[in-house]
Order: C-alpha cells, then sequence, then structure tokens
C-alpha cells in the first residue's frame, strides 16, 4: 500500500457547491441535452447504446456540454440551438473516452470497470466511432458553418494529441513543453470549443468567442494539470479510488517530468526503469510518491494549474457581472483545489 501525499497542507479548501450551483443555473437546459443525448444514442444495433449508455451513465458532471449551457446563457441566447450542441461536444468527450481506454489499456474509469473491460476493445472503439459520427450529424442539423467548422477541428486536435501522446508515452525525457502540448490537444481543445460555441450560437463578437475560448482552453490546462496529481494523492485514497494508475502505466505527467529534470542520477535511473521498462516493485510507488514530495512537483504541478486559472478569469473580464459568469469563475477554483 502506498504512502499517499496531500496536494498541500496549507491550501484554501474549495467550494465543493461551486460546479453544483453552475449546473444549477442550466438545470432546465440540462435535462433536454440528456433527452437528445438518449434519443440519439439510440441505435437498432442494441450493443451500441448499450456500450454508449453504460459509460455515460458511469458518473462525472457533464462538465463539457454544462460549459456550452452556461456560455450561450451569458451571451444572452434565447434560441434552441445550444442544446444539440451541447450533445455534440458530450458524444466527442464520451468517444475520445472509449478511445482513450482502448489506447492506455485501462480497466477502470471513474472507479467502475471501463466499458472496454466489460465489453471489449473492438467494441469500444467502433461504438466510439459511432458517437463521432452521430455528433457530426447533429452538428449538421444545427446548420451552423461556424459550429462545425469548430467542433470538427476539435476532433481533429484531440485525434492529433492522442498520436502526440503515443509519441511521448514511457518516455522520461518529455519535456514540459511537450506535455502541455499533448493536454492542450487530448483535454483543453474540446473545453475551448464547448465554451466558443455558446458565443457563436449567440451571434456574439469575435472579441468574445476568443475569450470563451481562452477560458476554456486555460480551464481545460488546468483541469488535466490537477487530475495528474491527483493521481498521486491522498484525495483519491479518501474517496475509495486507486492511486498511482498513471504510475503504473508509465504515464508521463507533469509531476513526473519535473521529478525527473530535479533528481540526480540515481533517482533518473529509478524513473527509466519504473516509467520506460515498467520495471516495478512493491515499494516503487511508495519512492516515486517521496521523490514528488522531495522536489515539490506535486505543489509546482498545482502552481501550474493555479496560472492557468488565473489567465482563464481574465478571459472572462469582456463580459458584465452576471450569476453565470460569477459561477464561472467560481468553478475556476474549484477545478484547482478539488478533491475529485
Amino acid at each position: 500500500m502506498a504512502t499517499v501525499t496531500t496536494l498541500d497542507p496549507k491550501r484554501r479548501k474549495p467550494d465543493t457547491n461551486a460546479l453544483d450551483q453552475l449546473v444549477a443555473l442550466v438545470a432546465d437546459d440540462l435535462a433536454d441535452v440528456n433527452e437528445i443525448i438518449v434519443d440519439r444514442m439510440h441505435s437498432p444495433v442494441e450493443l451500441i447504446p448499450q456500450l454508449a449508455g453504460y459509460l455515460i451513465a458511469s458518473g462525472g458532471k457533464r462538465l463539457r456540454p454544462v460549459l456550452t449551457l452556461a456560455a450561450a446563457r451569458m451571451c444572452g441566447y434565447q434560441g434552441e440551438q445550444h442544446k444539440p450542441l451541447a450533445a455534440c461536444v458530450e458524444f466527442i468527450h464520451t468517444a475520445t473516452l472509449l478511445h482513450d481506454d482502448v489506447v492506455d489499456e485501462s480497466d477502470l474509469r471513474r472507479g467502475q470497470a471501463s466499458a472496454n473491460a466489460v465489453f471489449g476493445n473492438k467494441s469500444s472503439v467502433l461504438v466510439g466511432d459511432f458517437l463521432f459520427s452521430r455528433a457530426f450529424q447533429v452538428m449538421v442539423e444545427a446548420g451552423s458553418l461556424d459550429v462545425l467548422r469548430i467542433l470538427s477541428n476539435a476532433s481533429a486536435v484531440i485525434a492529433e494529441g492522442e498520436v502526440l501522446q503515443l509519441t511521448t508515452s514511457n518516455d522520461t525525457e518529455t519535456s514540459e513543453e511537450a506535455y502541455l502540448e499533448v493536454i492542450r490537444a487530448k483535454t483543453a481543445e474540446l473545453f475551448a470549443a464547448a465554451c466558443r460555441i455558446g458565443a457563436v450560437v449567440a451571434g456574439r463578437s469575435a472579441a468574445e468567442e476568443e475569450a470563451l475560448r481562452s477560458y476554456g482552453l486555460n480551464l481545460g490546462v488546468a483541469f488535466q494539470l490537477v487530475d495528474d496529481v491527483l493521481d498521486y494523492s491522498a484525495a483519491q485514497a479518501r474517496l475509495g479510488k486507486t492511486i498511482g494508475d498513471d504510475f503504473r502505466e508509465g504515464k508521463i505527467t507533469l509531476p513526473v517530468v519535473l521529478a525527473f529534470r530535479r533528481g540526480d542520477d540515481e533517482e533518473r535511473a529509478f524513473w527509466r526503469r519504473t516509467m520506460e521498462e515498467l520495471d516495478q516493485g512493491e515499494d516503487d510507488l511508495d519512492r516515486a510518491i517521496a521523490l514528488m514530495n522531495k522536489h515539490n512537483t506535486l505543489r509546482d504541478s498545482v502552481e501550474r494549474a493555479r496560472h492557468y486559472a488565473s489567465v482563464a478569469r481574465d478571459a472572462l473580464g469582456l463580459f458584465p457581472s452576471s450569476p453565470v459568469k460569477r459561477a464561472l469563475l467560481e468553478v475556476l477554483e474549484f477545478v484547482v483545489d478539488r478533491d475529485y
């Protein structure tokens, strides 16, 4: 059993209701989005709604579609087009999760068996392809070339990020810049697109569209940075989740990148053995966490996340004060200081 660590013993306790408050502000719209998701997952091929529904119902806060709904609301949009587009965002996200778990050979997703562990790799890949295709069908029906361009570009960037991650997999020489390039593509790009299309459907200015894109992009980077830190934190253990999954898979995340750079020759040899060769003993996760604490790499990764959250906060300066804007700002604090 590994000795786990807190993110920062002096950190401020986040407002654990911040995300729930944002969800509450768009609750009616989100209920409609959920109906669209269920309806558009339907297929005469029984395995498709069964497998897709398994993953979609397995947990999560629907953060990405919520961002689309909230952005449209903050921009004063009164129509209905944002709802199917929010469903598109969730379909794209779910498809990427299905593909990710196959590529990463993951057996768990949000604490329960992953879809590929239950249904098999082939089924997961093909249903992921179906969800991508369904998302594009719904986009075309919405009739906005701008939205189609934004979400199709995001999908391409996400795929590029997946391939790019393969080139850094198990490579302890990975730079911080290369790591950030991967998470911008794999995670942050969909956050950016989800927020940006809220301004597009509302017909807002290019400046406001760009502001929401920046908010989403920087929120997404902060979100992934904290996710990567949490894999080594006591918070995961308190929540009944397994810590060290990234370590066992040899996944090169920022805490590892920084620990490798700051370590001596003996420590670098440890990282090469455990992360590149995947030659891991019973006590190696303990030692990995100890080295991260020695070199303050978990703390510094969270500080990087705070920086990106600050950039996201500044991006919303164009918009007047409103309940939705306040909630979006509070979500930044929640994402950085969360325990899950």
